[in-house]
């Protein structure tokens, strides 16, 4: 959540970011107004409470009907302490309900907007011309099919929709993706992690998964756990309630897991395929680091996105995402796209999230400072997910329905080629 100082010291920045995002600005002066009920009343009650323990000792000396009439004060002193403190318990709660509906306060230089107003940062690669090789690109699943790579109907038989088995050469991809995800990371100095899948409510909500998003999460309700739809969730929670040493510089942390999401709200989107499933593969990065350092971590962990995209030979754009399309912990994330060719458009393939202390402030995850402790900054990047697999499968596909394997992907692979069978 949003640093309620912050919020004080300048409400107007706050209310321009909600703007930006699509969001309800009146939430600020929903806040301020909550803070100061809070203010007051703790004010209040520490004015009643100290009375009520300078007349404790007064009791204490006083005798006769001096006495019968300060015990009665008092009495009527404690029922007002617990009504105060009532109050402020009241506030406190309004606080920070309405305080958790406020995003985080965007980086200067994010679009405003919604989905199509991100700022196109740069193109790499140029797609295919297919007319020009003399044939008509086929789809990931019919590839994924020719070559025995993608099982749709027996996932739908075991689990229902956008569920799917990946068999042969569509597993030995996806290993061999992720492999390359985890030597990267290695090389970048990242330490790897094996993470669970399944986190406590506090976690989730930590993390910011539990806000707008919450109808996109598992629940197991007779453990009261929930399934986590990236690792990000995780890698987050990690360093909770924790003091956390900085003083070598960033914390930086990567793990595959497998992912699972209820795609609320995407009925009839991508129903073809895997690209938008309920269960995938992702291999994560998260960073913990000074709130100043955040920036440069950010770009850091782009240019580690696109390596992989590099080393996958595939045409992508980058985008900075505009204000509307942001998640709420996110301060500014920015996206690489891969052409898919059957579409002919652009898919997200990555994110990398500045979430600056937002999530930190909510998992009370701090640095020692020269002036005590203090909220650190955190940041997650995507590596790769399954998805890969569509833009993998249709961008290096032959005409007799063979995949070219790329160059980044065959020492985890071991050949060069996926034939059909």
């Amino acid at each position: 959540m949003i640093d309620i100082k912050e919020l004080r010291s300048d409400p107007d920045a706050v209310r321009a970011s909600q703007r930006a995002r699509g969001e309800d600005e009146t939430l600020v002066d929903q806040v301020l107004d909550a803070d100061s009920r809070r203010r007051n009343s703790i004010a209040e009650f520490e004015a009643v409470r100290a009375e009520q323990k300078a007349l404790g000792k007064d009791v204490a000396k006083a005798k006769g009907d001096e006495r019968t009439a300060l015990l009665e004060r008092t009495k009527s002193l404690a029922a007002q302490v617990k009504s105060l403190q009532a109050d402020a318990d009241a506030a406190q709660a309004d606080l920070d309900s309405l305080i958790r509906r406020i995003g985080n306060v965007i980086i200067d230089g994010v679009p405003a907007g919604g989905e199509e107003d991100f700022r196109l940062i740069e193109t790499v690669g140029t797609p295919r011309d297919f007319a020009a090789e003399g044939f008509t690109p086929r789809d990931h699943l019919e590839l994924g099919e020719i070559i025995g790579a993608i099982d749709m109907e027996r996932g739908a038989k075991v689990s229902g929709s956008r569920f799917y088995f990946l068999r042969g050469a569509g597993a030995r991809l996806e290993n061999a993706l992720m492999a390359l995800c985890q030597q990267v990371a290695y090389e970048e100095g990242h330490e790897p992690l094996g993470v669970p899948n399944l986190v406590k409510a506090p976690t989730m909500a930590g993390a910011g998964f539990l806000d707008s998003h919450a109808d996109e999460v598992y629940r197991l309700e007779a453990d009261d756990l929930y399934l986590t739809g990236t690792s990000e969730v995780a890698l987050a929670g990690f360093h909770a309630d924790e003091i956390i040493d900085l003083t070598g510089g960033p914390l930086r942390y990567t793990a595959t897991s497998t992912c699972y999401r209820r795609e609320a709200g995407s009925h009839g989107k991508d129903t073809r395929g895997i690209f938008r499933t309920h269960q995938f593969q992702k291999t994560e990065m998260f960073v913990y680091c000074r709130p100043e350092d955040a920036e440069e971590e950010h770009a850091r962990l782009l240019r580690i996105e696109r390596r992989i995209l590099d080393a996958c030979e595939l045409p992508y754009r980058v985008i900075d995402v505009a204000a509307g399309d942001l998640g709420g912990p996110a301060a500014r994330k920015f996206d690489c796209e891969a052409w898919v060719p059957t579409q002919e458009r652009y898919r997200e393939l990555t994110s990398t999230s500045n979430c600056t202390t937002f999530q930190a402030r909510r998992l009370n995850t701090r640095e020692r400072g020269e002036k005590g402790t203090r909220i650190v900054a955190t940041l997650n990047g995507t590596m790769a997910t399954t998805r890969w697999l569509v833009a993998i499968l249709e961008n290096h596909q032959q005409a007799d329905g063979s995949v070219r394997v790329p160059e980044g992907l065959r020492p985890f692979l071991g050949t060069d080629v996926l034939p059909p069978v």
